[in-house]
């Protein structure tokens, strides 16, 4: 009994960490001290005083001095990843691999590890997934911390704004409420949520919005009642519909049918082509006696060969005239999209919106006549009836974009003749240049002649901008770009990036981590470039951000050694 006791008593006493111990020696020291070492030895001084004027133990001199004359690795690369230099620019190499093929790219920490173990790194820097790991944890949380420090410094600097905001949420890894700047691809939120009812999308903008020296007169986004009740009821502004969601319900309702129909069509015209060839290669099968048929079937008359002729002559016609309706109905959708635009494409004149109603309302009764010409379901009526609902949306959209530029050209003081130049002829080129940028370069480049026609005038001799100062012109042409993007049309930018997190949700098996979510949303604001060489932040700020590799350098401690590199035989 007293045994146990003393040696119950021998084991309580006894530490239980290693807090006493010795810390491991900071690498880019312990670099500078060998190297240190090593040119004092060449000096001709010996190791045991190398070590007390270093201050170092001679062991541990000794234990680094056997590390590096043992590494499996040619000596020269030992001796520059053994020195502050070559340290720095492994530091720099392991961090850039992470933020560009982990952050970025769809790589794994595995791939990391792999990676290290191929290029013979792993003599220097510790390959395990474990150590990796915690490299990817700071290198992810020095993102994070980034971007809210970024953000509220930016937002001190930033010019007053009006801004149009698409929004829409996604359910990739967890509902997920996104809103974006389409002009500078900026996102403004992405956040996990409970619900998407307006007092959650209210909860989530609030602060977004309260940091950010802007206001937002129009939201971009689908018809969800809760999105709706938010623009309306809190941001107090404008609600654009998507063009895509009205042209989507015209196809599910008219031209999936449509096709399923023309489709029968074609197959009864190579049933009948085929039935007619037999005729002609056999002539005498057209009296032969039928085949018999199972219990209760009725046997098939013979068939003519004038009755095959007929029969592929009828299948042919209703083949063509499914092909031409179902036509006629993808040239109706696509004309929604042309006309419903601030600018006439073909003039360059801006458009108002009765006309704009008055012309996608044509367009709509000629698919609905289609539809009731074909018979088509009680669901297929519905779904035209659906998108017809959202016409005076559309209509109230090109009245709110030409209210809001009248009121900001206005507000300019022009004298008239520059504000009509304005109004008639600047706006509406650069206009037509955001659309050609949506096309193809062909496609594009007869918008893009109609915008140099109508803007080059003016400032050549005898226009109506030519008198104005070089200053002042910068300013209109800065202005007439910035009203040429108020009207949005689609939300196609908060659905690309939707279609980007969902990829990511299944490379990642889902995106529960708020970290890894917010690390998405720094690297696509402060990372990520077009090409002229400008980051999202850098465009919706106004101002050039600080480089985020730079801090997360300056934030993540180099990689541990490892315990066991590779040894020479």
């Amino acid at each position: 009994m007293t045994k146990d006791v003393a040696v119950g008593t021998v084991i309580q006493d006894k530490p239980q960490s290693n807090s006493e111990r010795q810390p491991r020696w900071d690498r880019f020291e312990r670099a500078d001290l060998f190297e240190h070492s090593l040119e004092l030895q060449a000096q001709g001084v010996s190791q045991r005083q190398a070590a007390q004027e270093l201050q170092v133990p001679r062991t541990t001199l000794q234990a680094w001095r056997l590390w590096h004359d043992t590494l499996d690795i040619c000596p020269h690369v030992a001796e520059f990843f053994q020195k502050g230099p070559g340290l720095a620019f492994l530091h720099r190499l392991v961090i850039a691999f992470h933020l560009v093929c982990v952050e970025v790219g769809a790589c794994g920490i595995r791939l990391v590890c792999l990676f290290l173990n191929l290029t013979g790194l792993n003599r220097f820097v510790a390959s395990s997934y474990g150590a990796q790991q915690q490299v990817n944890l700071q290198v992810e949380q020095a993102v994070v911390t980034y971007r809210h420090d970024e953000t509220a410094r930016l937002a001190q600097d930033m010019p007053r704004r009006d801004l149009t905001v698409t929004q829409d949420e996604t359910f990739t890894g967890g509902l997920c409420l996104v809103t974006m700047d389409p002009e500078s691809n900026f996102l403004i939120l992405e956040q996990l949520a409970q619900t998407r009812d307006q007092v959650m999308w209210n909860d989530l903008m609030a602060p977004a919005l309260a940091q950010l020296n802007c206001r937002v007169i129009q939201s971009t986004s689908d018809e969800a009642p809760g999105l709706l009740a938010y623009v309306e009821h809190y941001l107090e502004a404008h609600h654009s519909p998507d063009l895509f969601h009205v042209q989507h319900e015209l196809v599910k309702a008219v031209s999936g049918p449509m096709a399923t129909k023309e489709r029968a069509a074609h197959k009864a015209v190579t049933e009948a082509r085929e039935q007619l060839e037999r005729l002609q290669t056999n002539p005498q099968s057209a009296g032969a006696e039928p085949a018999k048929r199972g219990p209760g079937r009725p046997p098939k008359a013979p068939v003519s060969l004038e009755q095959a002729e007929q029969a592929l002559k009828a299948a042919s016609r209703e083949h063509e005239r499914l092909a031409q309706q179902r036509e006629q109905v993808k040239a109706s959708i696509r004309g929604i999209g042309h006309d419903y635009h601030f600018v006439d494409l073909e003039r360059g004149v801006r458009r108002n919106a009765p006309l704009i109603a008055s012309d996608i309302q044509e367009h709509l009764e000629q698919i609905r006549s289609v539809a009731q010409q074909e018979g088509l379901s009680q669901s297929c009526v519905e779904r035209i009836e659906k998108a017809e609902r959202v016409v005076p949306k559309m209509q109230a959209t090109i009245a709110f974009v030409s209210g809001y530029v009248n009121q900001q050209v206005t507000q300019l003081d022009l004298t008239p003749p520059v504000s009509f130049a304005m109004h008639a002829k600047l706006i509406p080129s650069y206009y037509l240049d955001r659309v050609a940028q949506t096309r193809t370069v062909s496609d594009g480049e007869p918008l893009r002649e109609l915008a140099e026609r109508l803007r080059t005038p003016l400032f050549e001799p005898g226009g109506a901008l030519s008198a104005v100062s070089p200053e002042s012109q910068d300013q209109l042409h800065d202005e007439a770009k910035r009203l040429a993007s108020v009207f949005q049309r689609s939300s196609s930018h908060v659905e690309g990036r939707n279609g980007y997190l969902s990829l990511r949700s299944h490379q990642l098996r889902g995106l529960d981590l708020p970290r890894k979510r917010e690390c998405f949303t720094a690297i696509h604001n402060f990372f990520l470039t077009r090409p002229d060489g400008t980051t999202a932040a850098e465009r919706f700020f106004g101002q050039k951000p600080h480089s985020i590799f730079a801090a997360i350098l300056e934030s993540v401690e180099l990689a541990p050694a490892p315990l066991s590199p590779p040894r020479k035989a």
